[in-house]
C-alpha cells in the first residue's frame, strides 16, 4: 500500500488490528537485539510494515531495541504506552497530503483539527505533530507560502504553549506526490523563517529530496537549524536503504550527527524482503553509526 493511500484511509486504527494469512494473529518475529551504539535516536514508520498487527510490529520494535514509531494516531497510543514505545511523529490532524495550508480554502478546518490535536498530543507526552502544504493546483509557490503563513500562524500559539512542534513534511513532486507544493529544502526553510517559532520545523525525507534534488547532506549542513525530524528511503524504489540503491546512509547519518541533532531517525522504506522485520534491523544498523 503506498503511503498516499494510508495517510488517506480513516480507518488508520483498524490497521492494527489486521489478522495475518491464516486468520490467526501474527506473532512477533524473533531478533536478537541490537547492540545501539545511542548516538542516532531510532524509529520506524508503521504504514511500512502495516501488514503487520500494529501491537505485533510495537513488540518487534521492543524485541529490537527500537524505542520509538512514526505516523500513528490517538487511538494507538495506549497501545504505544503498553509496550513503552514513543510516538516521535505523530499524526491524526488535516485532510491529508493534497489538500494542506497552502490553499485558504481549507483553513477553517485544518485550524480546527490541529487546536484540537495539539493538546493531546501534550498530554500523551509526545512532541512532534506532522502537517502538509498541499497541492500546487496551478498556485505560485510564493503565494502558496504566503497563504502557509498566514493559516499555520493561528495555531502556532497554541503549539508554543503545549511545546508541540508542528512539522511540515518535504515530499517529492517528481514520482511519489505529482504537484505536492514543499518540495524543496529552499522553500520550506523560508516558510520556517517567516513563521519565526521553533516550533515549526521541517521533516526531511531522505528519500524525497534526493529525488527533487539532490546534494543532501550539503543541504542538511545548509539547513539543519530548519530541521526537526528524519525520514529515509533507498532510492531508486524507496526500498531497503543498502547496496542496491544510490545513497550511503553512513555518511549522511554522520553529517546529521555533526549538526548536533538529537531528533529521531526513522526508517521509511518498504521492504522488499519476506522478512520484514529483518529488513528494518539492516535498515537501522546501516543508520547506527
Amino acid at each position: 500500500m503506498k503511503r498516499r493511500a494510508f495517510i488517506g484511509t480513516s480507518a488508520v486504527a483498524s490497521v492494527g488490528m489486521l489478522a495475518g494469512k491464516t486468520g490467526n494473529a501474527m506473532k512477533p518475529i524473533t531478533q536478537k537485539p541490537l547492540e545501539l551504539k545511542n548516538n542516532i535516536n531510532h524509529s520506524a514508520c508503521y504504514w511500512c510494515y502495516n501488514s503487520i498487527p500494529l501491537e505485533t510490529f510495537l513488540q518487534d520494535l521492543k524485541g529490537l531495541g527500537v524505542k520509538a514509531i512514526d505516523l500513528v494516531g490517538p487511538e494507538d497510543w495506549p497501545l504505544l504506552k503498553k509496550y513503552d514505545i514513543h510516538a516521535s511523529m505523530c499524526w491524526g490532524a488535516g485532510m491529508g497530503i493534497e489538500k494542506g495550508w497552502n490553499d485558504p480554502q481549507y483553513h477553517e478546518e485544518l485550524i480546527a483539527d490541529y487546536l484540537q490535536i495539539i493538546p493531546k498530543v501534550a498530554k500523551a507526552g509526545y512532541t512532534n505533530l506532522i502537517c502538509f502544504s498541499g497541492n500546487r493546483n496551478g498556485m505560485d509557490d510564493g503565494v502558496g507560502l504566503k497563504n502557509c503563513v498566514a493559516g499555520l500562524k493561528k495555531i502556532m500559539p497554541s503549539a508554543e504553549k503545549h511545546g508541540v512542534v508542528i512539522q511540515m513534511e518535504l515530499l517529492n513532486s517528481k514520482v511519489d506526490h505529482k504537484d505536492y507544493m514543499c518540495d524543496h529544502t529552499e522553500w520550506g526553510a523560508e516558510l520556517c523563517k517567516q513563521l519565526g517559532s521553533e516550533n515549526f520545523k521541517l521533516l526531511y525525507d531522505i528519500y524525497h529530496m534526493q529525488i527533487m534534488e539532490g546534494d543532501i547532506i550539503r543541504n542538511i549542513q545548509d539547513y539543519h537549524q530548519y530541521i526537526g525530524h528524519y525520514h529515509t528511503g533507498g532510492n531508486p524504489g524507496r526500498h531497503e536503504i543498502d547496496e542496491t540503491q544510490e545513497l550511503y546512509y553512513p555518511a549522511i547519518m554522520k553529517a546529521i550527527l555533526k549538526t548536533g541533532y538529537k531528533g529521531h531517525v526513522a526508517q521509511e522504506f518498504v521492504p522488499s524482503w519476506e522478512d520484514k522485520i529483518a529488513a528494518l534491523k539492516q535498515g537501522v544498523t546501516i543508520c547506527d553509526v
